[in-house]
């Protein structure tokens, strides 16, 4: 039986385009990569178990904040490289970052020191255009993108948003290097 896991999607609508929360790995695996290090928050949970419960406590245990009041999109499962079974829900929502805390674990560091070190689980979160967060998140976690940019609302929005009225047009790379560009970032 394969390791299952929930995890939570938060995303906003700004600036005509969709940003999303990620997170990057605490710990001293991760200390030195930033593109391809970076997650959805998630955690395990075990078969019975309501995955949709498990998302919203590990954002929680992770981001350190309530889940924004919302809808849940269920963007499916994907099998990750290492054959866990990641669940993905997305809630539209913002939030203030600036007081995220997450939890913490212990780990023997450095290895074979007998010296137990706490690390946060998530060093640090933050905001990223889809386009930005594709880069960033872990290989196998970029298809939940996809998904949440395919989802018939999302793509209402953006749609709506670049004046297609309500084609099924989503924002691509170019379109989010012009928004950088034209607003000076």
């Amino acid at each position: 039986m394969p390791k299952l896991s929930a995890g939570l999607l938060l995303y906003r609508f700004r600036d005509g385009a969709v940003d999303v929360l990620i997170g990057h790995p605490g710990g001293p695996f991760w200390a030195r990569k930033d593109d391809g290090a970076w997650s959805i928050p998630k955690g395990e949970y075990t078969d019975g178990d309501d995955p949709w419960a498990a998302a919203r406590r590990e954002f929680t245990e992770e981001i350190g904040l309530p889940v924004p009041d919302g809808p849940a999109i269920d963007i499916g499962s994907a099998t990750q490289p290492s054959g866990k079974v990641v669940t993905v829900f997305a809630v539209r929502g913002d939030l203030d970052i600036t007081e995220a805390r997450s939890n913490t674990f212990e780990l023997e560091w450095p290895k074979g020191s007998g010296t137990v070190r706490k690390f946060p689980e998530v060093d640090r979160v933050g905001w990223f255009p889809v386009a930005r967060a594709r880069v960033k998140l872990v290989t196998g976690q970029r298809v939940f993108l996809d998904r949440l940019m395919a989802h018939p609302a999302v793509a209402a929005m953006c749609a709506s948003a670049q004046g297609t009225g309500g084609s099924s047009a989503m924002p691509t790379d170019r379109d989010e290097d012009r928004r950088r560009r034209d607003r000076g970032d």
